[in-house]
Order: C-alpha cells, then structure tokens, then sequence
C-alpha cells in the first residue's frame, strides 16, 4: 500500500475516535442541561404566590373555649338596667381580670326551657293553679319554631310528659295530662307499706335527683340559652344526690334554674332557703308568692328575668384543661355596687383532658 494512502487511513481513524470520544463526553451533559432547561421552563410557567407578610397572617389559638355568662342587673327598687356598656363592666375569673370578647343585650338567643313540676303530696291542691298559670306563661314567653319547651313531673322519679318542642300547644296539652300523684297506703304499722323490691320511691319528693336528670339527660347538649323552671315547695324527702350535687350539675350543663315556691301551708309550706340556694348559684332566682293570687305576678317576674338579660363571653387567661372549677363574679364600674343586684352563675367547670 502506497505510503499517502496508509497515512489518509490513519487519519480518517483518528478523526473517528476523537468524534465517537467527543461524542459519548457531550451526550449526558446535553440530556441534563435540557432535563434543567425544561424544569426552569415549567417554574417560569406556573403562576408564582406573592411572599406573605408575617404581620397579616392572624394567630389562632387551637382549642380556646370561649365563656358565655349570661347576667342581669337590677336597682333597689328591682327596676333592670337596661343602659349598660362594655366599658362599665368587669368580669373576674378566680379574682383575675378577663378581657371581654363579646358583650350585647340579649334579645334573640333560642331559649331552651324544661318545666318542673312536683307532683307529690304536699301540691295537691295547688296543682291545677300551678298548671293553669304555668301554661299562660309558656304561650306568653316562648316564640314558635325557635324557643323549646319541655315538661317533667316528679315525685318520687322524674317522668317527661312532653320532650321538647316549639309548640304551645302541645306544652299546654302535657301540662293537662299532669296529675296528683297519691302516696302508697299507710300499713298499721305507721308510715307507707314498704314496697317488696325496696326500690321504689313513690310517694316520696325526688327533688334533686330530678334536678340533675333534667339536666344530664334534656338540657346538656341543647345550644343557646338554657332554664329550668321548678314548681315546687322545694321540701325533698327521697333523692340519692343532694343539693350540691343539683347545683354543680346545672352548672356545668350551663343550665340557669328559677323557681316559683308554693306548697300546701298545712304541710309546712316552702322551704325558701333551698331554693334561693340552689337558684341563685345558677344565675336564677327564686319567687315565693305569699297566696295564690300573687302566682301570675311571680310567672310575670320570671318571664321579666328571661328579657332583661346581658351575654358577655371572654376567652380565660387560665388555659390549663384539668377540669376544675373556676368562680366567676361580674363587677359594675362607675356605679354604685351596694345598691344593685347582679344576678349571674357563680362559675363553671374547665374542660378536662
């Protein structure tokens, strides 16, 4: 083979090395650089967020339970304040200051109402007037389809007459269908024939243990405002739980409890000291009519308490969830506290967990 032509073929073979080793060193950087270029082409194509400032994102604190505390204030001569602003208020927590969230006159909130009525001995010749005035006031207080109304009798053990509805009708329908409820016969042994399971209670005056059935079992998870009105002589001779119990169960169940007090004088008349115990704790009152004429004036005075309200809610500085109970106490500023009447619960139980 000529010597030019041996030499052009060792140069077309070196040509194609360096062209196949330039080749093989390119290709992977050619595949990444396009793989990068289409990945800043897609960023460039997708719409990008404005920075957010860190002084316009809001804080929320996860799981704060507001406190609703429902009050009402009157004068010396029981006339209600109706004037009443936010900066003339305080509210204290265990004797602590709390900032206040909301505050308003109470107009609108539904009202969810059970009626307790006893049914036993000593009411026996006060019942008719008892349902009679009783049904005037459900029609005059409760607005149909958005207050509730229920009915329970008790004497011995609490029995609902009617669950709750928005209905007057069929309140005043349940409250016909109340009647006396007579005591066991009485053995010759003195007092009633003891029953044969040992277990019953009739005849009896279940007081508080109705108390906090109505409250556990009707009135706990309905929202809004919340009331027991209890009909009784408030004598209780047969519950299990005592009065503290009724009231720690009102409490927590947010229930405001009134009373009118009436009852057979012959079978010692009213215990007026329970009652103004157990309604005043709640943030209600306790009425005593001093004869059955004064009855429509007592249910008038009460459907006064329910219109005259104030709502203030505030968020507590005490965070801790270990469930035990906090006093509240509703303070006037500017205002003479010696001459008014703040009526309010006396505090609540913290949520546990």
């Amino acid at each position: 083979m000529k010597p030019a032509i041996k030499s052009r073929i060792l140069w077309f073979a070196i040509a194609a090395l360096v062209a196949a080793a330039t080749g093989f060193n390119l290709a992977p950087r050619s595949i990444a650089g396009a793989q990068q270029d289409k990945k800043q082409d897609q960023k460039k194509s997708q719409p990008q967020k404005p920075p957010q400032k860190t002084d316009d994102v809001p804080t929320i604190k996860v799981g704060t339970q507001l406190v609703n505390v429902l009050f009402s204030v009157q004068d010396k001569q029981n006339r209600y304040l109706n004037d009443l602003k936010q900066e003339e208020i305080i509210i204290l927590e265990n004797g602590q200051p709390q900032e206040i969230f909301t505050f308003k006159r109470e107009f609108d909130l539904p009202l969810t109402m059970a009626m307790l009525i006893d049914v036993s001995g000593s009411e026996q010749y006060t019942l008719p007037l008892l349902k009679d005035a009783g049904g005037r006031f459900v029609e005059s207080v409760i607005r149909s389809g958005k207050d509730t109304v229920g009915v329970i009798k008790f004497e011995g053990e609490a029995t609902i007459m009617q669950e709750l509805t928005s209905n007057p009708a069929r309140v005043r329908k349940a409250l016909e269908e109340i009647a006396f409820t007579a005591p066991p016969p009485v053995s010759i042994y003195g007092g009633s024939t003891p029953p044969i399971n040992g277990g019953s209670r009739q005849g009896g005056t279940s007081l508080w243990d109705s108390v906090i059935a109505t409250c556990v079992d009707m009135l706990a998870k309905e929202p809004g405002r919340k009331t027991i009105i209890l009909l009784t002589d408030g004598v209780d001779t047969t519950s299990r739980m005592k009065i503290g119990d009724a009231i720690d169960e009102a409490l927590k169940a947010e229930v405001v409890i009134y009373a009118i007090g009436i009852g057979d004088p012959g079978m010692g008349g009213v215990d007026d000291g329970a009652l103004k115990k157990l309604t005043e704790a709640t943030g209600g009152r306790a009425v005593i009519p001093k004869s059955h004429r004064e009855l429509d004036n007592a249910f008038a005075q009460l459907e006064q308490d329910l219109r005259q309200q104030y709502l203030l809610a505030y968020e507590p500085k005490n965070e801790a969830a270990d469930g035990g109970f906090r006093k509240i106490e509703v303070r006037l500023k500017e205002r003479n506290a010696k001459d008014l009447k703040v009526r309010h619960r006396r505090g609540y139980y913290a949520p546990k967990g």
